[in-house]
């Protein structure tokens, strides 16, 4: 059996490419179906307020890599920032977000659409071992905002607004 090489493969995968290209053919992407385009309405760029008003922050969320994944940027009034990564998996039939920001913070959170709004969870385990859950819920209004609305439980298991925040275009 003949072990094939990075070069190989290398190679192999620029003649694929290059005859694709001269047939005139585009590879199809594997995010087409409808389930990939459930969160489409966070797609943009934001101004976060608080219900009292007050700036919260910006956030961009854009496609990337053909569609199959939206990537969050958010810059807080104050300094805070981060990031998420969010796709369909279509093999779980869920959705996904990572996010990471300047604290240190990583959420992994899993869900899916319920009505119009997309709903993710999650926990995190502190370093006391303290679990806690999380639920963001994403709702868009008729006016083409969007609110998010962040829960977590307490040490008592009972749930509370981490943050609530809507989404205006910018």
């Amino acid at each position: 059996m003949a072990k094939w090489t990075r070069i190989d493969i290398f190679l192999t995968v620029c003649m694929l490419e290059a005859a694709s290209a001269a047939s005139g053919q585009v590879a199809v992407a594997g995010c087409n179906s409808a389930e990939y385009h459930q969160f489409d309405f966070w797609v943009g760029e934001w101004h976060v307020h608080t219900p009292d008003g007050k700036l919260a922050g910006n956030n961009r969320i854009e496609h990337e890599y053909d569609h199959c994944v939206l990537h969050e940027r958010y810059v807080g009034a104050r300094g805070y920032s981060g990031e998420s990564l969010n796709t369909y998996d279509g093999g779980r039939k869920v959705w996904h977000q990572t996010w990471v920001d300047n604290q240190g913070t990583l959420l992994l959170l899993e869900g899916g659409l319920r009505g119009s709004s997309m709903v993710l969870e999650g926990q995190s385990i502190a370093t006391s071992g303290q679990t806690t859950k999380h639920r963001i819920t994403w709702t868009p209004n008729s006016n083409g905002s969007v609110r998010q609305h962040w829960e977590s439980t307490d040490d008592k298991g009972q749930w509370s607004t981490v943050f609530d925040g809507l989404y205006t275009r910018k």
